[in-house]
């Protein structure tokens, strides 16, 4: 592979990102087709159920397609779903070679349309730009290898770790332009995680509002074609009622309850049946039925409880934390609820992913080891 294999690769991935606000629970997948080191196709994918981003590349191409090379994301689909297959579609159009970042490990597909391409005649390769392409799909590529979602947690806290004062006002401890960025990762995710506990404390929204977006954003994600993930609410003792704002919301709605109940909501609801465990929802179990869901990722936005909750059965795979220059003092909340420990060697343990000052305040990003 040379330069030029890694510059239009490159462009393909920079296509892909535009797809991350839409595709759920589809993958973010763009597309250049190239002949005679001139781009003559590029495109992406947009939603799931519409044209995938070779479509769109082979669209604009038409005839300069034959003979020339693609650059995909994402190794091209090779049966049917919602929409024909991507492989084809190339071999079709005459594509004389394909380049493609990584593998999809979806099992209808996992190797079979680099297999397809091939048998056509088509010279392949792939491993281009993996890590950059990996990044892109991080839900979708844990949902396929895992059978689990992708878990952000997020948490915002004072300097000295606290979210909220004794009384529990906490409204508000980030600032404005750190509440903004929130509604980036919200509009990234495919569904909203919370308790019951902060539906009867906040009466949340938990959505994506447009009105909230940078005007970067604005520009890239108008209203028009939002996309609001399913907000998902841990509720043991069937405490969300029709009237709590998170139910009657535009979008989905799940409840998750050991024992559903018949009640008449105003918005689109569904009660999920999943069993208890210990004191509360059964997490793993939860996240499981989530995957077959097809929810990529989920956004976890909470209190103390759940958090330590997930981070104690290794469900987390990405802390985002919010720290706000104020300190609250020893009567104040605490960030997160875990059980004692007996020695330092058993602490959760993180490694920095990112650190980056938003408005006022510090976005730590963070891994577990």
């Amino acid at each position: 592979m040379t330069t030029f294999d890694k510059q239009f690769m490159s462009r393909a991935l920079s296509l892909a990102k535009q797809g991350r606000f839409t595709t759920s629970p589809n993958p973010n997948v763009g597309c250049v087709i190239v002949r005679n080191g001139e781009v003559v196709g590029k495109g992406f994918h947009w939603k799931a159920g519409e044209a995938h981003a070779e479509i769109h590349a082979l669209q604009m191409a038409g005839q300069k397609a034959n003979g020339a090379t693609a650059y995909v994301t994402l190794e091209p689909c090779s049966h049917y779903g919602k929409t024909p297959p991507c492989a084809d579609a190339l071999i079709r159009a005459g594509i004389r070679r394909v380049v493609v970042a990584m593998l999809d490990p979806n099992p209808q597909v996992a190797g079979r349309g680099l297999l397809k391409l091939q048998q056509a005649g088509i010279e392949v390769l792939h491993g281009l730009l993996m890590d950059e392409a990996e990044q892109l799909n991080q839900g979708f590529l844990k949902r396929m290898r895992t059978g689990f979602p992708y878990v952000q947690l997020k948490l915002a806290a004072s300097l000295d770790g606290r979210t909220a004062l004794a009384s529990g006002e906490s409204k508000w401890i980030t600032s404005p332009v750190a509440r903004q960025d929130v509604q980036s990762f919200r509009a990234r995710a495919s569904a909203i995680l919370t308790t019951s506990a902060t539906v009867l404390a906040d009466n949340p929204a938990l959505n994506v509002r447009s009105t909230d977006f940078t005007r970067e954003l604005q520009n890239i994600y108008p209203k028009e074609c939002l996309r609001q993930p399913i907000r998902i609410v841990l509720d043991s003792e069937n405490q969300v009622k029709p009237e709590h704002i998170i139910t009657k919301s535009d979008g989905e709605c799940w409840l998750i309850r050991p024992n559903p109940i018949s009640q008449n909501w105003c918005g689109d609801v569904e009660q999920i049946a999943i069993p208890t465990y210990k004191k509360g929802i059964d997490l793993v179990l939860l996240m499981m039925e989530l995957a077959k869901r097809n929810i990529n990722s989920v956004w976890v936005e909470s209190g103390p409880t759940l958090a330590g909750a997930l981070l104690t059965l290794g469900l987390v795979d990405e802390l985002v934390v919010y720290i706000a220059p104020k300190i609250l003092g020893g009567t104040a909340k605490e960030l997160i609820n875990i059980p004692a420990l007996q020695k330092l060697k058993d602490a959760p343990a993180f490694e920095f992913i990112n650190i980056e000052l938003i408005g006022p305040d510090l976005r730590l990003t963070l891994r577990p080891l």
